[in-house]
């Protein structure tokens, strides 16, 4: 038979009586009052018929009370499984996300949670379940997510050297052309849109294959595409062709839409029609070009992948007329959502210096 434990001295009956009557938790108020009794010189058994348990249990209440206090009488929550992957092994996992896969070494180029279950075999020999993985994976802060394009041979340093010093462009443009004018800052690209179309996911059943129908035609038409992200204004055209006219017509159409009291700084590629010799520049635009191979620094590309998936894919165009139909549709429904906009196309280089 164990010995007896004593209750600490620092309470007695009438303190736990009062610390029973203010707490909320109703089994902690039980506990109290049941080592009250034990306090004002009742037994074990007294204090045990009071709180509808056994001896044992009123002792493991004695413990809990002098090692922890009334705290001690509060149900804490149960320790669980212990975690599969050491805080060192989550380490390394998700060093290697962040590097990703090498082709030639783990045979695929982006990682699957298969891929990564076999790294951790072969790196620590822990076997771990893929939803079990999902779930550590999730838990480090990682989600599926699209990646931006980026061109093979970008000038890194090009890059970084724009994003630098684009508030002193910024600062250039509205003391040389704006004349005091207040700065909107835009985005523009083209989107080939055509019926040899894309075909994207999709909810479907585990284990079934879903489809979608697919054309092999080659009409097509352009989306000629501008964005103010800061303002949520959007500004386009379809046209058939890509050329210096058609840019021609789009900047007429985005100067439509600069404020009047506004200048507009266009952002956009070195494509040969927006570098044009030919190219007429209205009064209250200027155009500053992005470095050669960078997409990821124009959100409109995003754009389009937001089109493509939503309005655009997994449909077959009838005719060319069908095209500029649908891209005009879709346009205007994303114009309609200015926060989407501002959403997809704010960067923080961009707008918050």
């Amino acid at each position: 038979m164990g010995s007896a434990i004593s209750l600490r001295t620092d309470f007695n009956g009438d303190d736990l009586r009062h610390l029973g009557r203010q707490t909320k938790d109703a089994d902690q108020a039980r506990r109290l009052l049941a080592l009250a009794m034990i306090y004002d010189g009742g037994s074990r058994a007294d204090a045990a018929r009071l709180g509808s348990v056994t001896l044992q249990v009123v002792r493991d209440w004695v413990v809990r009370f002098n090692a922890r206090g009334p705290d001690g009488l509060i149900n804490g929550k149960a320790p669980g499984k212990q975690p599969l992957l050491s805080a060192d092994q989550r380490a390394a996992l998700a060093e290697a996300i962040e590097r990703g896969p090498t082709p030639y070494l783990d045979g695929v180029v982006r990682w699957r949670l298969c891929d990564l279950g076999q790294w951790l075999w072969e790196e620590f020999r822990v076997s771990v379940s893929e939803q079990t993985l999902s779930r550590e994976v999730r838990s480090l802060g990682y989600r599926k997510l699209s990646a931006r394009p980026k061109h093979h041979a970008q000038d890194v340093d090009a890059v970084l050297a724009f994003k630098k010093n684009f508030p002193a462009a910024v600062a250039e443009v509205a003391n040389s052309n704006a004349k005091g004018k207040v700065i909107e800052i835009w985005f523009q690209d083209e989107a080939r849109i055509g019926q040899k179309n894309k075909i994207t996911r999709r909810w479907a059943k585990r284990g079934s294959r879903p489809t979608a129908p697919h054309d092999q035609r080659t009409r097509s038409a352009y989306i000629f595409g501008a964005i103010c992200p800061k303002k949520g204004k959007a500004a386009a055209l379809v046209m058939p062709w890509c050329d210096t006219h058609a840019m021609n017509q789009h900047l007429i159409e985005i100067s439509r839409n600069v404020a009047d009291d506004a200048h507009a700084i266009l952002i956009m590629d070195q494509a040969g029609w927006h570098m044009s010799n030919n190219l007429a520049v209205p009064a209250n635009i200027t155009i500053l070009p992005l470095p050669a191979k960078s997409p990821e620094l124009n959100p409109v590309e995003n754009i389009w992948q937001f089109m493509r998936e939503n309005w655009l894919s997994n449909r077959v165009f009838k005719s060319y007329e069908d095209i500029v139909d649908h891209c005009c549709h879709a346009w205007r429904t994303l114009q309609d959502q200015p926060w989407k906009i501002m959403s997809i196309g704010r960067r923080k280089w961009a707008n918050e210096f």
